[in-house]
């Protein structure tokens, strides 16, 4: 379903509060969703920017022109989506001052639960706000591109740097566990088999402290390869993940609806049960289906979980042998064998 978020973002010019982006314009999206529409006569060439594997599909899907990344500029309007991550919206809202045109528009929208009040409160610190609109339980606000917003563009930067996890990590916000190494990724990788070897997979691999691990503690390995929805995120893991004693491969892929194609002795993974918002314990289970379709006869998954997570049937039904081989007061990790 889509966020009231997305109405909220474009009410601006569907009130008439803003001059339409006529043909001949060029609009950037920036933390683009599916099930957006834009308003008649909102006929600006409108480029998108969304690096979660699952809504780039939705929205190549429904015939739009999306990428992982910006990389022109220039542009006469540039929108920007909040989410709940307090850093990463800041960062998304310099890049939109640094791609639109000086003078250029930026608008900014987002719900309540986004965090809306606290961002129009940091951005009206920074820069002059032309104006701002709710609708939708959510508000946007918009301003432009002037000497005083690249000052800010920049102390929005400066306030969200990269981190170095542990002292070896990249990490950036809004990535998962972006600032330490999560207890669940932990607890995997402290019960992991000592005789780890040939083909693995590290599925919703992150950042790449699992697969990392695996890296450090199997001279056996034969192939490495993450799968990972978030683009930013695997980016990251091309750091962070060695390249002994085999050269990792990245995939940037939706689990759910992209099948893997190659085979495997062992995956290992953490994964999700949130999209965006609400709890989805069905995206664990559609993991562990995809696990075990790419597992070889005999292979073995390590996987840890929250421990209140309806996991243990799906293992059951999809695995010869399921054991539960370590908990905690948070997670469970169990192994199994296909």
């Amino acid at each position: 379903m889509a966020r009231d978020a997305l109405k909220t973002l474009f009410y601006p010019f569907e009130a008439e509060v803003l001059a339409m982006p006529g043909q001949g314009t060029r609009a950037l999206f920036i933390g683009a969703e599916p099930g957006f529409r834009k308003p008649q006569g909102f006929d600006a060439k409108l480029s998108l920017v969304q690096g979660f594997r699952p809504h780039v599909l939705a929205l190549a899907a429904a015939g739009h022109d999306v990428a992982a990344s910006a990389e022109e500029d220039g542009y006469d309007v540039a929108l920007v989506l909040a989410g709940r991550h307090r850093g990463l919206n800041e960062l998304r809202v310099a890049e939109a001052i640094e791609r639109v045109a000086a003078g250029g528009l930026i608008v900014i929208a987002g719900g309540k639960d986004d965090g809306i009040a606290s961002l129009r409160k940091r951005l009206g610190s920074l820069v002059e706000i032309e104006d701002h609109l709710p609708k939708y339980h959510g508000t946007a606000l918009w301003f432009r591109r002037t000497a005083q917003a690249e000052v800010a563009s920049a102390i929005l930067r400066a306030d969200n740097p990269g981190q170095l996890v542990e002292g070896r990590f990249r990490t950036a916000p809004g990535m998962f566990s972006f600032e330490r190494v999560d207890a669940g990724s932990r607890l995997l990788v402290d019960n992991l088999p000592s005789d780890i070897k040939g083909k693995v997979a590290d599925f919703c691999a992150g950042w790449g402290y699992v697969a990392a691990e695996v890296a450090a503690r199997a001279p056996g390995l034969t192939a490495l390869d993450l799968f990972e929805a978030d683009f930013d995120a695997l980016e990251a893991a091309r750091v962070n993940v060695p390249d002994a004693p085999v050269a990792p491969a990245f995939h940037w892929q939706d689990l759910v609806k992209e099948p893997v194609e190659r085979r495997y002795d062992m995956v290992v993974m953490n994964p999700p049960f949130h999209l965006d918002r609400d709890a989805d314990p069905e995206i664990g289970q559609r993991m562990i289906r995809a696990a075990s379709a790419a597992l070889k006869p005999g292979g073995r998954l390590f996987m840890v979980a929250n421990r209140h997570l309806p996991y243990q049937p799906v293992l059951a039904a999809t695995f010869s042998s399921v054991q539960e081989i370590a908990v905690d007061s948070a997670f469970r990790v169990y192994a199994a064998k296909r």
